[in-house]
Order: structure tokens, then C-alpha cells, then sequence
């Protein structure tokens, strides 16, 4: 009933893969067993199965009839909305915020007040299985999406790690279900194109393979002002193989392998007093993204077994102009080689009419990250934040630098690991829906450093200002810390629900869900800068003293979420909608902050207690048949209950990048006609919105609430669709960022309308 809905309440099979070994160790493994058997025909009695999808195994109904917060985007939605990526998704899902800024690497997501800038993501995502363990590659196109679930609230019983703002599962075409060949190009303003190409094949029916590939390119649509050329140029490139084996009956194997490249400008900060984007040295992002993903599912009498193995390497560079100013201050350029390891084992109850069903499993991984994040100072940062603050204190014998350009160098070794056990149990009794789960989840995180800096300095005599300077001597400067540091957290996480059908001849249901949130704790790197810059100041006689144990860890933080809500719809399936009203608690709520003064780097701090509390309401109408309205809202109030920074008492504060509300609404007609080569004319309007939104804990920065109008009108024959896009259709005037460094504020201008076509074809077979 629900399934063509553009936010329907089911689950679409897919998987969370992980793979052993290095990286294609699992694709070879299962290619080498596919030969054998590729042209052996499935027996009369065989008994096949879908794809596995983890997130399915794990919730074990339908979206409509499970306790939690959660909406579908089907493939026209996303198509209509020219969505390619988890983005496209922000201010359609209800309280799902997820700003375009900066680069690829700031893909900060918020639900309900919770959210994350840096390090730790606060919502888990998840493609073909695959569980993305680091937030800095979430942003990445993904060709052939067929469906995006988001699931709103803490997943952590399940899921694990940083999932307390609630999981997404994107799904991608699979070549049991569909054979033949796809193409999709598109052009816009922007000089932007996007192309990719698509082969699914059904070799047996024990045996299906996809490959599909995808480009994309574009000039941007900020200018930097310094050199005249555009901020936020970008062209990437993908591929993905997709490997589906029915090898017995019960017995199903997936597997999965991404690869991506990413080329990106990047960081159009515009300086506020100014209003323009001017800076002097070069920024860009620069990334490769490697994934493998293993699902192997068996099916016996009594009980399930699913196995999810994956591998995932990152390796980037993200090069600033950490001022942002047309004037030599300083630099940064953060390099990371990042290799994560997953298993996931889930034991099922097989037996769909029990009254009790069971989940039990083991979840370990282990990540290893290095990183090199030097710090570059440049002629203006040299004389402005070291030595006048020197030579005001002590002006008598004022500082001369050697060089007038010099590095900060910060090299870290990071390797995390950890292991959970978990269990589900659900009670069938009637209408009434029970369950109760617990995890136990241990976590160990380490840090190797060095930091170093060597250079040089004289120090000068100088009597009076009118008289000449001369030597009085020289100091070398050479620094090299090095320390090893770790740190371990163990945490039961529960979770509670109880869902009642409204009627055995009516689809309504009211439902409470009670759980615990986890976000993990770490290290704040990008401040080791700042703590070599404080003992080089210290050498000269002024600065402060950090204690690096102290300064650069923050502990993870935990939450209590209270939800009730109810899933209605009538028995004609022309209307259907879900309401959630929730209450969230949170300990030690993670915050990304620019500490005062001229320093370099952000850190992330721990608010003391931070108080959310909202609703959520969406809505699907079909009154006539190719007519349909969707219009869907979240609201969220975020304050800070305790937060005193040693300095200021933020409490009773809004929480920061937190958007008050979310609007989103739509209509679409579709005129069936009567041609050969025309089957349908498809007219999509529709308005997003957002905002209230606070940028700083003093609350005297905000971007007001601003809505986006867009807009498609499709031309769909047999085989191929053209569709004429665009958005931002008012040219609307709207921030997406704000940010303090030096005692300098910055911003960032939302997209200006954006205009285009996009042509696909599909031959099927």
C-alpha cells in the first residue's frame, strides 16, 4: 500500500558489508566461487532469496509498523529532487539538516538537535551494507540510488557508536532485480555536468553482476576576489561493482566494492566587514575512497545467521588558508591515511508467527589512522601573532624572526578498536507490540604524537623607539613533543518500546520508544598547533601553559531520548503520514568551538547538559490518481541546561547550527498521453525551508528562517526520461555557515539559483 509513497513506511532489503583482508581480497574470494556455479541453474525446489539487507534483519518489519521515527525516499522523489548524495535528502526529512559549506569533508549533519562539525559523526550511514565510519567521506555521489531511509533517534542499541541522531540506509539498484543498461547526463549553470553509465546482468538465476561508473565536474559559483578565480571548482569520479550469488538453498552472498576520486576547491568564506571572499593561498580538498563490502546471510530451521565483513580506506588533503584574509598569516594542510576494519554477526529467530522474536550479536572494528597536519606561518602571522604580542610585553629588547616563513609540524598515530555485544527481544501479544534490547559497547582509542617546530629568532636592543636596534643575541628554537595517549569507554546502551495497533481493519498505530544515545569520545588534533605555539611564546617569555592530557581529549556523549508518535493511514491508501513528539536529555553534548584569542585550530569541548524537545509531522494525500501532495515539518527546541566554559554561562542558550524548523512541500501532476514515443508529462513544484538558525552560544549571530522554491517538469517515454530542473528558483539570499577565527567572523552564501536538464535512458532487457 505504501511502497510507491515518497515517504513510505517499509524497509528496503539492503546490507551493511565489511570485508576481511585487504581490500579486494573478499571481491576475488567471491568472484572465484561465482565461475564455478555461474552457469548452474537453480533446481525446481530451490529456495532463493532477496538481497540481505542488515538494516532489514535488524528491525524485522515494516517502517510503518516499527516504533521509531522514519521516513523512505523513493527513486522518483530523489530524481525529482536532483538528490546523488545524502544532501539532497537535508530539509525533506523532518529535523534532517545537513548544510552545504566548505568542502566534501564538512558533511555535518543535524537531527533534533544533535549533530556534530568535526571528528565523531552523530548519525551512522550507511550504502550497500557498507557502514561509513568516517564522517569526512559521507559526501560522495552515489549513481543508481533506489531508496533512502532515515531513521530519526538514537539507533545505538543496534547499530552501536555515534548513531544517537538516528541511522541512514541508502540502497542502490541491484542486478537480480533489474537488467539491462543505464545512462544519465545532465548539464546546469555553473558550467556543471554529471554523467554516469550503468550495466546490470542476471547470468544465472543464482547469479547477478552490476558495474556502473560516474563523472561529475563543475566551475562553482564563488568567485575569490584576490585572484578572480572560482572558489569551489570540483570534478570527481566513481565506480562501483555489485556481485549477488544464490549458491543454495538458504544461503545468500553480496558483495559490494566502491572506489572514488575527488578533486574540490573549496572553503568560500566571505569576510563579513567586507562581504567578500578574498583570501591569498590556495584551498583545496583532495580525496580517494576505497570500500568493500562482504554479506553473507544462512537461513535454517529455528534461526538466521548474517555475517557483514567490510574494509574501508580513505587517504585526502585538505590544504587552507586558515585566515581566510588576502594578508599572510598562516596555513594548513591536513593529510589523513585511514584504513577501518567491521564485522558484524547477527543471529536471527527465522520463525515470522512467533509471539516472541529474537536478535542477538557481535560487532567488533578496528581502525587505524595516521595523520600530518602542519601548521605554516607566514610574514603577517610571524609579526602580528608572535611578535608584537612578544615585543609589547618586553619592548626594550624586542624579537627579530630568522625566517619570516616557518611550520608548526603535528604527526599523530591514531588506532581505535572495539567490540560489542548486543540483544533484541520482541513480544507479539495482539495488538500490542513489546520489545527490550541492551548493548554492551567497549571502546579503546590511542594517539602517538609528535609535534615539532624548529627555527629561530634574535633578540634585539632596542633603548628607546627612536634608537636603532641591535643584537643581543640568538635563541634556537627547537621543539619536539612526543607523548602517547589513550583512552577507554565502556557503556551499556538499552532501549525500550511498546507499539499498539489502533484497529485490526484500519492502518494506525501509536508507539513509545525509550533509548539511550552514544557518540564516542577523542582527540582534538587540530590543537596541537596551538599548543606548540603556546610553547614557543613560552620560550619567549609570555604565553600560556597547556596541559596537552587535559586540552586535546573530550569525552563521549551520552543521551536519553523519550519519544511517542503514531503511523496513520486509510484503508484507500490515499492518505498517509506519521506524527513523533520526543524529549532528549544529553550529557557532555560534543560542540565544536574557535577558542578565544589569536589562536589556529578548533577544539572540541563538552557542554555540560543540553535539553532538545520537539515534533515531527509528515504527510502523503493522493487525492486523484497522478496528483499528490507531501508536506512534512520538524521542529526542534535545543538549549543549553548547564554549559560554563570557564569564561561565560551559556545556559538557557539555543545549541548552535541547530535550524529550529524544517519545512518541506510538494506537488506533483502527471498527464498520462496517449503517444508512441510521449507516455507522460510529470509537473513537480515544491519549497523547502529552515531556521531559525543561532551560529555562536551567545546567540547574537543567526540566520533567520529562508525557504528555496524548485521546480521540474518531465517528458517520460518508454525507455527515457528528460527533465527540465531548477532550484533555488527565487534566488533567495541565505547563510550556511558562520565561524570566528582571530577575532574575525566569516561567512558562507548558500547556492544562488541553479538551472538545468537531465536526460536518462534505461534499456532494459
Amino acid at each position: 500500500m505504501f511502497a510507491d509513497s515518497q515517504f513510505g513506511f517499509h524497509i528496503i532489503p539492503r546490507s551493511a558489508s565489511y570485508v576481511k583482508g585487504r581490500f579486494l581480497f573478499p571481491a576475488f574470494l567471491c568472484i572465484s566461487s561465482f565461475a564455478a556455479a555461474e552457469a548452474e541453474e537453480a533446481r525446481p525446489d530451490t529456495v532463493t532469496l532477496s538481497e540481505v539487507s542488515v538494516s532489514a534483519v535488524k528491525a524485522d518489519r515494516k517502517l510503518f509498523e516499527s516504533p521509531v521515527a522514519a521516513s523512505y525516499v523513493g527513486t522518483d522523489e530523489l530524481e525529482r529532487l536532483g538528490a546523488v548524495d545524502i544532501k539532497g535528502i537535508s530539509d525533506v526529512v523532518p529535523n534532517f539538516f545537513m548544510p552545504d559549506y566548505g568542502s566534501r569533508i564538512t558533511s555535518s549533519i543535524y537531527v533534533r538537535g544533535i549533530g556534530a562539525r568535526m571528528d565523531q559523526p552523530a548519525v551512522g550511514l550507511i550504502v550497500d551494507n557498507v557502514p561509513v565510519l568516517n564522517k569526512d567521506a559521507y559526501d560522495f555521489d552515489i549513481p543508481d540510488i533506489t531508496g533512502v531511509e532515515m531513521l530519526r533517534g538514537p539507533q545505538s542499541t543496534l547499530f552501536g557508536r555515534n548513531t544517537m541522531g538516528g541511522i541512514i540506509n541508502v540502497s542502490t539498484l541491484s542486478p537480480l532485480r533489474w537488467q539491462g543498461w543505464r545512462f544519465s547526463a545532465e548539464g546546469g549553470n555553473g558550467n556543471t555536468w554529471r554523467a554516469s553509465a550503468g550495466w546490470y546482468h542476471k547470468f544465472s538465476r543464482r547469479f547477478g553482476a552490476s558495474a556502473t561508473a560516474s563523472y561529475s565536474y563543475s566551475d562553482g559559483f564563488f568567485r575569490n576576489e584576490y585572484n578572480g578565480e572560482k572558489t569551489d571548482k570540483e570534478r570527481s569520479v566513481g565506480a562501483r561493482v555489485k556481485l549477488n550469488w544464490l549458491p543454495a538453498s538458504g544461503v545468500s552472498v553480496q558483495n559490494t566494492f566502491f572506489i572514488s576520486v575527488l578533486r574540490q576547491g573549496g572553503y568560500p568564506y566571505e569576510y563579513i566587514p567586507t562581504g567578500e571572499i578574498s583570501y591569498n593561498d590556495t584551498c583545496f580538498y583532495r580525496r580517494f575512497l576505497l570500500t568493500d563490502g562482504l554479506t553473507l546471510r544462512i537461513n535454517r530451521d529455528g534461526y538466521n545467521i548474517t555475517s557483514v565483513t567490510s574494509v574501508q580506506h580513505i587517504n585526502d588533503n585538505m590544504t587552507l588558508d586558515q585566515d581566510f584574509l588576502p594578508e599572510s598569516y598562516f596555513t594548513l594542510s591536513q593529510r589523513k591515511q585511514e584504513t577501518d576494519f567491521t564485522e558484524d554477526l547477527v543471529f536471527t529467530s527465522s520463525d515470522p508467527d512467533a509471539k516472541w522474536k529474537w536478535l542477538g550479536g557481535f560487532f567488533g572494528f578496528y581502525r587505524h589512522l595516521a595523520m600530518q597536519a602542519p601548521v605554516t606561518f607566514k610574514d603577517k602571522g610571524i609579526s602580528s601573532l608572535i611578535e608584537d604580542h612578544r615585543n609589547e610585553a618586553n619592548p626594550y629588547y624586542p624579537v627579530e624572526w630568522d625566517s619570516r616563513v616557518f611550520p608548526l609540524d603535528s604527526d599523530f598515530t591514531m588506532p581505535s578498536w572495539g567490540l560489542s555485544l548486543y540483544h533484541e527481544s520482541k513480544f507479539d501479544l495482539g495488538r500490542w507490540h513489546l520489545s527490550a534490547g541492551l548493548r554492551l559497547d567497549y571502546e579503546r582509542v590511542s594517539m602517538s604524537y609528535i609535534s615539532s617546530c624548529h627555527t629561530g629568532y634574535n633578540i634585539m636592543y632596542q633603548p628607546s623607539p627612536d634608537a636603532d636596534r641591535t643584537l643581543y643575541r640568538h635563541v634556537d628554537v627547537d621543539i619536539d613533543d612526543t607523548g602517547n595517549l589513550h583512552r577507554d569507554f565502556l557503556t551499556l546502551l538499552p532501549r525500550v518500546t511498546a507499539l499498539y495497533t489502533l484497529s485490526e481493519h484500519f492502518p494506525a498505530n501509536v508507539y513509545l520508544n525509550i533509548a539511550k544515545g552514544y557518540k564516542a569520545g577523542g582527540f582534538n588534533t587540530q590543537m596541537f598547533s596551538d599548543v606548540l605555539q603556546q610553547r614557543l611564546m613560552s620560550i619567549m617569555g609570555i604565553g600560556a601553559s597547556y596541559n596537552v592530557d587535559d586540552i586535546v581529549s573530550y569525552r563521549p556523549e551520552q543521551s536519553w531520548n523519550f519519544e511517542v508518535g503514531a503511523h496513520l493511514a486509510d484503508n484507500e491508501g490515499k492518505m498517509s503520514g506519521d506524527v513523533a513528539l520526543f524529549l532528549i536529555e544529553c550529557r557532555d553534548q560534543q560542540l565544536t568551538m574557535f577558542p578565544d584569542g589569536t589562536t589556529t585550530g578548533r577544539i572540541m569541548t563538552n557542554a555540560g547538559k543540553t535539553r532538545s524537545f520537539g515534533g515531527e509531522l509528515s504527510v502523503h494525500y493522493n487525492p486523484i490518481d497522478n496528483l499528490s501532495f507531501t508536506a512534512t515539518y520538524g521542529y526542534t527546541n535545543a538549549r543549553f541546561t548547564h554549559f560554563f566554559n570557564g569564561i561565560r554561562d551559556f545556559s538557557g542558550k539555543y545549541l548552535p547550527y541547530v535550524p529550529g524548523n524544517t519545512i518541506f512541500a510538494q506537488s506533483v501532476y502527471r498527464v498520462p498521453v496517449r503517444s508512441s514515443f510521449l507516455q507522460a508529462l510529470e509537473f513537480d513544484v515544491n519549497v523547502r525551508c529552515a531556521g531559525r538558525i543561532y551560529w555562536n552560544e551567545d546567540n547574537d549571530q543567526w540566520q533567520r528562517l529562508y525557504a528555496r522554491l524548485g521546480a521540474s517538469v518531465s517528458l517520460s517515454g518508454d525507455n527515457w526520461k528528460l527533465m527540465l530542473w531548477g532550484q533555488n528558483l527565487t534566488n533567495t539570499r541565505f547563510h550556511t555557515f558562520y565561524f570566528m577565527s582571530m577575532g574575525n567572523e566569516f561567512l558562507q552564501r548558500g547556492k544562488p539559483i541553479q538551472f538545468g536538464a537531465t536526460l536518462s535512458l534505461s534499456l532494459e532487457k
